[in-house]
């Protein structure tokens, strides 16, 4: 048996930045310190930042007065914000910056009086915190069939913009789709969608048909890990997703010969090498080599308050 690793897999540089401010924040001003929501969406991640001080709410109204207060990498609406502001909590920004572009990207087009559709996941943090950035609303559609349906103010002062992590595939779709009804409608190409998003992608189009089984670490709640599991299935290879070695079972591993292995963005490299280790506590056997690919060195600035301080 062969296990084959995509390249790239696992940590992206908003997932280590949003990582990193919470560990700064803990060492630069004391435990506890609040952060809204789940940081990134892995739980070996929160219970990790958990055990070093870290105590995650799902509202502002849950953290004392006063208290360090990080946003998720998700990104926030401007009412949280505002929100933090009134009930004098010193805030870390933990948005990944590229989340921050598409904010921008919103606000932009809305003072340009344009009416902004957004392409994403209902209940998604992340299209939450950008919905909450326009002041006027968007339209949120998350597949064709939701296009066909809009109904807009002018169809010839329209923009659209789009949650990071969503497959190119299906994203590619939906936009060309808003173009056909909408044919003045302006916004990024597919190509401008996270490049760690992407980047992860592709490393699954080229290696899922070399491999008989494609499993992906990630959590269950995670959007980009959700995506690159449907994308093997869509190239035919049986996919999975896992949060840990534990969900491997040993009946998927029967009669393989070579599995691809991955990982989400919010997916720490430790869980890519337990599910190593347990295929090969069952195949002792199996090789494991590392498909030629991207080697990513992209790096994003702590927010100023932690670097001042390193």
């Amino acid at each position: 048996m062969q296990i084959i690793l995509a390249q790239p897999r696992g940590f992206c540089a908003g997932v280590d930045r949003a990582i990193d401010i919470v560990k700064r924040a803990i060492e630069v001003y004391g435990a506890p310190v609040y952060v809204r929501h789940e940081i990134v969406h892995n739980r070996f991640v929160v219970e990790d930042l958990k055990a070093r001080g870290a105590i995650f709410v799902k509202e502002l109204s849950e953290i004392p007065e006063g208290s360090v207060t990080i946003f998720s990498a998700h990104g926030v609406s401007e009412q949280v914000e505002l929100d933090a502001r009134f009930r004098n909590l010193p805030v870390l920004d933990a948005t990944c910056p590229l989340v921050t572009k598409v904010h921008k990207q919103a606000i932009r087009n809305e003072n340009d009086g344009k009416q902004i559709i957004l392409i994403g996941h209902r209940g998604h943090p992340e299209v939450e915190g950008t919905s909450g950035r326009v002041k006027g609303g968007v339209m949120l559609v998350e597949d064709i069939e939701d296009v066909e349906k809009l109904q807009v103010t002018n169809p010839d002062n329209l923009a659209y913009v789009t949650q990071t992590t969503l497959s190119l595939s299906e994203t590619k779709g939906i936009i060309a789709a808003l173009k056909a009804k909408f044919p003045g409608i302006i916004g990024p190409e597919t190509k401008d969608i996270c490049y760690a998003t992407q980047n992860r992608q592709d490393a699954v189009s080229q290696l899922a048909p070399q491999v008989d089984l494609l499993l992906v670490v990630g959590a269950k709640n995670s959007s980009n890990s959700n995506r690159l599991c449907d994308l093997g299935n869509e190239l035919g290879t049986k996919s999975y997703l896992i949060n840990n070695a534990g969900d491997i079972k040993s009946e998927w591993l029967e009669n393989i010969k070579k599995i691809g292995l991955t990982a989400g963005a919010s997916a720490p490299e430790i869980l890519v090498q337990q599910a190593i280790d347990k295929i090969i506590s069952l195949y002792p056997e199996a090789s494991v080599t590392t498909m030629d690919g991207i080697i990513e060195n992209v790096n994003f600035h702590l927010p100023r308050a932690l670097r001042q301080t390193a």
